[in-house]
This record gives C-alpha cells, sequence and structure tokens, in this order.
C-alpha cells in the first residue's frame, strides 16, 4: 500500500492498531445492535436457549469469555464457526455504514504502518472495510480465522440432545463460590485475553511499545495498555487508569495525539477543516 504524504516523520509510533466494529465506524450507526438482535436469535433458534434468558446469557458470556461465540463454545454448545457467523453478520444491513472519507484521508496521511485487529470474522471484516471505504488503508487484517485457523468443519452439529452436557454458567454466576462449578477455560482465541495479543503481535510483527492501539472497549484497552501498548479508547469520554488517550471520535485522532501531527505541516491540503463534523471533547 502506498500512503500518500508520507515524508520522513520521525515519531514514537512505527504502527498503528484499529479494531473494527464501533471504532471504524461510530456505535451510532446502529451495526451494532443488530448484530447483538443477531446474536440472540442464533442462540435461540440454532441453539435451542431459552429465550428468556438469552439476554442475561449474552452479557454473562461476553464478560467471562471476550464473545458471546467464544462463550458459547466454551460452555459446551457445538457448533460451526462459519454458521454463526453468517447468521450473525450474513444478514446484516451494510447500508447503515456510509462512505468515511474523512477517516480514509486521514489515514492515508499517516506514514506508519496501519493493521485491523478483530474479534470478527474475515467476511464481516472485509464488508464493514468496503463500505466504508477503507479498503486500501490497512496493510494487515487480524480477524477470527487468523486468530483461530481450522482445518474442514471446525465443529460437529450441535444436537439438543447434548444438553446435559452444558455447563450452567447462569448458576455459576448466581453464586460463584457456592455452586461446586469451576468456570471452564476457553479454547477460543480473543480479545481481550493476553494470548489473543500475543499471537496478533507475532503474526503482525508488531512492537508494542511502537504501537498505538484504538478500542471501543475499556478492558480491551486496558488490557493492551498492561501488555505495553499505547492505547486509545474511542466512543468515550473518559480516560480509563492506564490509557493515554480517550476520543468520542476517531476523527479527532490528530487534535489529540500531538504525534500523529509531527511533521505534517502539508496535511491540510489532504483534509480540509470544513469537512470534518468533528467531536470536540477529547481526554489526553
Amino acid at each position: 500500500m502506498e500512503h500518500e504524504n508520507q515524508g520522513s516523520m520521525a515519531s514514537k509510533y512505527d504502527c498503528l492498531l484499529f479494531d473494527l466494529d464501533d471504532t471504524l465506524y461510530p456505535y451510532s450507526s446502529g451495526l451494532s445492535v443488530h448484530i447483538t438482535k443477531n446474536i440472540q436469535e442464533y442462540m435461540i433458534q440454532k441453539l435451542g436457549i431459552d429465550e428468556s434468558i438469552v439476554a442475561d446469557m449474552c452479557f454473562v458470556l461476553y464478560k467471562h469469555y471476550g464473545t458471546t461465540l467464544a462463550g458459547l463454545r466454551t460452555i459446551g454448545y457445538d457448533f460451526d464457526y462459519d454458521d454463526f457467523h453468517g447468521f450473525v453478520h450474513g444478514r446484516l444491513p451494510y447500508e447503515l455504514l456510509k462512505p468515511d472519507s474523512v477517516l480514509r484521508n486521514l489515514l492515508h496521511s499517516l506514514p506508519m504502518r496501519k493493521v485491523v485487529f478483530t474479534n470478527g470474522d474475515e467476511a464481516h471484516l472485509s464488508r464493514a472495510l468496503e463500505r466504508l471505504g477503507l479498503v486500501d488503508c490497512f496493510d494487515r487484517i487480524i480477524c477470527f480465522e487468523t486468530l483461530n485457523p481450522t482445518k474442514g468443519n471446525n465443529a460437529s452439529h450441535y444436537s439438543h440432545e447434548n444438553v446435559s452436557e452444558i455447563f450452567d454458567i447462569m448458576k455459576y454466576c448466581a453464586d460463584p463460590d457456592g455452586s461446586g462449578l469451576t468456570l471452564p477455560k476457553t479454547p477460543v482465541v480473543c480479545k481481550p485475553f493476553e494470548d489473543a495479543y500475543e499471537e496478533a503481535f507475532k503474526l503482525a510483527k508488531i512492537d508494542p511499545k511502537r504501537t498505538l492501539f484504538f478500542d471501543d472497549s475499556v478492558r480491551n484497552v486496558v488490557v493492551a495498555s498492561s501488555l505495553g501498548l499505547h492505547c486509545v479508547l474511542v466512543g468515550k469520554s473518559e480516560r480509563p487508569e492506564g490509557v493515554e488517550y480517550a476520543l468520542e471520535s476517531i476523527h479527532n485522532m490528530k487534535e489529540a495525539i500531538p504525534e500523529l501531527r509531527e511533521g505534517d505541516e502539508k496535511s491540510e491540503s489532504i483534509i480540509h477543516p470544513q469537512e470534518i463534523a468533528i467531536d470536540t471533547s477529547v481526554v489526553a
């Protein structure tokens, strides 16, 4: 990928690492609401989980395992990853995402290597980047398939007859100490767990101390920060302890982060102030 206005900018960062959902596009797009709805419908329709507990179960699985998919697999539900992703992301109204020329120009004006690091699947990532007009802005992508490579079928077909084998996570959460249950460890590699970051560092040859990481999840950036990444919390105005920046909009990255402005005197020829709708609340 050729970088516009590359120059010889000296910076403390040589890589920019980005989450996808609610980071490269805002939560206000509404796409995440549809993702949650589709996940819950999958749990009901495909896995036979009682509708009355699905919303709470989603929250619990996400809390303990990083993603609902990882949680479902961990507690014993046997399903095909591609089937899950196809149901959850394959039916999304991607038309909610609009081309973002402002972000595109920002990314192309920065000479650092740029990598997308998402828990989502490759098809979802590709569709989202295409809708946003950002396909050619990144040097590398790290997604679900990158972190969880499989050969052939990635799961046998789930049977409702296997319900007795399912770990009762709701019982565990109601009384962790008195339930007599031990929380199982997930076989799925995903944020916010350290092994996902370490694998991303290895695959993309990332030096965390020279990398700026953008994500909308507080726990993702807190864990990332503990591993040496410089972190930006996106979509929030309050900065967690140990996290260097918080931006309500990713469009604010140059305004908030001095190192991204170094040697960028020519950027005005690429990005015009009147084109940018900037959220001015920035915490650094």
